[in-house]
């Protein structure tokens, strides 16, 4: 039994790489410039192949021994399906290639960025913009097509027949590993990506800036070409697979939620409630398309215009994608089809909001920021602090967004049915999931506007390095400008969609759990005695009763002190290993200064590969203990605790991660902002005072936004997914 409407998924997925290779074939015909930029640019290329060569041996490694272990409990344990190391490993290698596709096109794009600034300010905005594009489409068609194929595969060992509504639920919840497997690859590339980048930004800033008082980015700088590779390695790469394991994540888990909402239904109504979400991000591709298509600015355009410039067609996908949702949920002609088609259109305004919120937070054409550089006149200490401040602050309204979006997503998916929340709890649930699916729908054009950041901070870096115009620097300063705020708001949307998706994972867990019990009869006896109903009819609220999840079971209360803990354990260890890896970098800029003469006379050239080295050695040998602490962690908490301690570890690491994410990207957005506002000529411009404070404060918020905050997303969905993937082991051995 099949419904013929899914075949527009693979169609979606194919569409996107198609325009992802057109967009990457015109800017490769662009001219890289001067044969000094070309150098530069294949300077940070090398750079950023050599790392991430390196880095994927280690991923490599790590996935061939979690493999092994899914392979002794599917073959030998009998605890899972025999799927999931197969699924695990596919999520890990789409999520790779889409980081590295997005990887390859920026270090292309940079230099012909900054060569198009030579004529304006719009061919420069197109071409790093398309180039980001690449990124977008290319995640979202890769995502699209492993999950088309997986359904099939499934499918056929699964069939789905009348009759029979328990072939889906075995189906989605086996796709959800290889959002593991993507989860697991997407933590390692941001991880070591973010303290690659960090070490080097941290350490070019403190030394070239401050101490050596050379502008950002000078040739002169040992540490510059390390910086413009980070920016590529964490920033675009890390960023591709981030995004990659949010889009698949929020579409697998709603999936698992429509099989299991519907599931005492008849199966061609489940069917649809399954692949409603995968037609959702299929249809939201192809407008994001259309949105690409229209981004455009003018000459001497301001920082409003460029974000409006961006806003046009991430706008006009946005409202196209509210039609044609309509039109795919009436179509399925689904059960409360108006209130699923509502619950798309509140994640929509809720990533609205955020992005909104996050735009006003850390743009320097508003207030806050604006604040904090006024802060930088008494000094760096003030900066921080009023950073700090701003960050706190600006969690406000993403939280009571999202508080409320869940509210909304919920009781619309239930018909607005308040006497009967626990009987409606599926369909409650499966409205947030699809929530989550409406705020990345138009993912292809919102994480386009998230890569063209990087593309411009190098395409900046490259005019510099190159010596171009004081006219072509002022427009790349535009565009990077630009870019700090769009890669703010960009890792606003992922945090938004990682807080709605993994309740939906929640849930999902659940289902799992129903399924480990199924494959212990003994177990499975159990559970039909005290809750005096057959398992595969119990609902989620049954499972809560059976498992004790309460606030009065002292197991659920250490489960949310451990995952609170562990958002705040996985920041330090992750800020610490920038701060240990940058005071390298600072040494090994101070010797190169010192050592080598002629640097700062610009008559002897830096050893740009040996600060290169420095950030790669530093990232790989940090990155492993905060990435495998988020597998390690929900395993055992399952294995001493149990079920319901590993419900609390999820609640925890979700509320502090959340809202700690939030603050730490923001508050990091805001000091780069306020750097970049005095650089424009206020309060003394560069190399004032108030400069140095502001490169202070710049330097506290690299981990803050690109290591720590837009890792925790990851970490809070990873925790999710392998507590997901190892609830047979945990029912089967757990010690309470």
């Amino acid at each position: 039994m099949f419904n013929h409407y899914f075949w527009i998924v693979p169609i979606g997925s194919v569409l996107a790489l198609i325009f992802a290779w057109i967009f990457y074939k015109e800017m490769i015909k662009e001219s890289e410039g001067t044969e000094r930029m070309a150098a530069i640019a294949d300077h940070v290329r090398k750079g950023a192949m050599a790392y991430i060569k390196q880095q994927y041996k280690i991923v490599t490694f790590v996935f061939l021994t979690i493999t092994a272990l899914f392979s002794f409990m599917a073959y030998g344990l009998h605890v899972q399906n025999p799927w999931v190391p197969f699924a695990f490993l596919t999520g890990g290698f789409f999520s790779g290639l889409a980081g590295f596709f997005g990887m390859k096109t920026a270090t292309y794009a940079s230099a012909r960025t900054a060569n198009a600034a030579r004529n304006s300010l719009n061919s420069g905005l197109k071409i790093a913009f398309r180039s980001g594009a690449v990124m977008g489409l290319v995640v979202v068609g890769l995502a699209l097509l492993d999950i088309a194929i997986w359904f099939l595969i499934l499918n056929h060992f699964y069939p789905v027949e009348p009759g029979n509504t328990h072939s889906l639920v075995i189906i989605t919840t086996t796709m959800l590993t290889f959002g593991m497997g993507a989860s697991t690859q997407a933590l390692f590339a941001r991880v070591g990506g973010g303290i690659f980048t960090k070490a080097a930004d941290v350490g070019a800033d403190l030394v070239g800036k401050i101490e050596a008082g050379i502008p950002e980015d000078d040739p002169r700088n040992p540490a510059t070409i390390a910086d413009n590779v980070g920016d590529n390695v964490g920033d675009v790469a890390g960023m591709g697979a981030d995004l990659y394991e949010s889009y698949a994540g929020s579409i697998l888990a709603t999936a698992a939620l429509g099989a299991a909402a519907f599931m005492h239904g008849d199966v061609a109504t489940q069917i649809k409630g399954v692949i409603a979400p995968m037609l959702i991000g299929a249809v939201g591709t192809v407008l994001s398309i259309i949105g690409i298509f229209n981004v455009r600015t003018k000459e001497g355009a301001s920082q409003r215009d460029l974000l409006s410039s961006l806003g046009r067609g991430i706008n006009l996908s946005s409202m196209l994608i509210v039609i044609f949702s309509a039109g795919i949920i009436f179509l399925l002609n689904l059960p409360n089809a108006f209130g699923i088609w509502l619950a798309i259109v509140i994640g929509l305004l809720t990533g609205i909001v955020i992005g909104r919120s996050t735009e006003y937070f850390t743009s320097h054409s508003f207030k806050p920021t604006r604040h904090i550089a006024e802060k930088a006149k008494t000094g760096p200490a003030t900066v921080i602090i009023s950073g700090l401040g701003v960050g706190m602050v600006s969690t406000v309204i993403p939280v009571l967004a999202v508080a409320v979006g869940t509210i909304l997503a919920f009781l619309s998916a239930t018909n607005f049915d308040v006497s009967n929340i626990s009987g409606n709890i599926s369909h409650g649930l499966y409205g947030i999931g699809i929530a989550a699916v409406g705020m990345l729908s138009t993912l292809g054009i919102t994480l386009a506007t998230d890569a063209y950041g990087p593309i411009a901070d190098n395409a900046g870096g490259n005019a510099e390095m190159s010596g171009l115009g004081k006219e072509v620097r002022k427009r790349t300063d535009a565009l990077d400008a630009l870019g700090n705020t769009t890669a703010a708001t960009g890792k606003g949307f992922a945090i938004g969609s990682a807080a709605l998706t993994a309740l939906a994972l929640l849930a999902s867990y659940v289902e799992e759990v129903r399924i480990g019990l199924m494959r212990i009869p003994e177990k499975a006896a159990l559970f039909e005695a005290s809750e005096n109903i057959k398992i595969a009819k119990a609902s989620i609220t049954d499972f809560m009763s059976y498992f004790n999840v309460t606030l009065m079971n002292p197991k659920v209360l250490v489960g949310i002190l451990l995952g609170s803990m562990m958002a705040f354990m996985f920041c330090g260890l992750t800020i610490n290993a920038v701060g240990s890896a940058a005071a390298s970098m600072v040494e090994e800029v101070r010797r190169q200064f010192r050592e080598i003469k002629g640097i700062l006379e610009g008559k002897a050239e830096p050893d740009y590969a040996r600060c290169v080295a420095i950030s790669t050695k530093g990232a790989q040998k940090k990155m492993m203990l905060p990435s495998l602490l988020a597998i390690i962690v929900p395993i055992l908490t399952g294995i001493i605790l149990g079920v319901s301690g590993v419900m609390g570890l999820l609640v925890g690491a979700l509320g502090a991660g959340f809202v700690l994410a939030i603050f730490m990207a923001n508050s990091g957005g805001a000091w780069d902002n306020a750097k970049k506002y005095i650089e424009d000529g206020h309060f003394g411009g560069k190399g004032s005072d108030a400069h140095k404070a502001a490169v202070i404060g710049d330097t506290v918020g690299d981990p803050f936004k690109d290591t720590s905050g837009p890792s925790l997303n990851i970490l809070i969905k990873l925790m999710s997914m392998v507590s997901i993937v190892m609830a047979g082991l945990i029912v089967a051995f757990s010690l309470m």
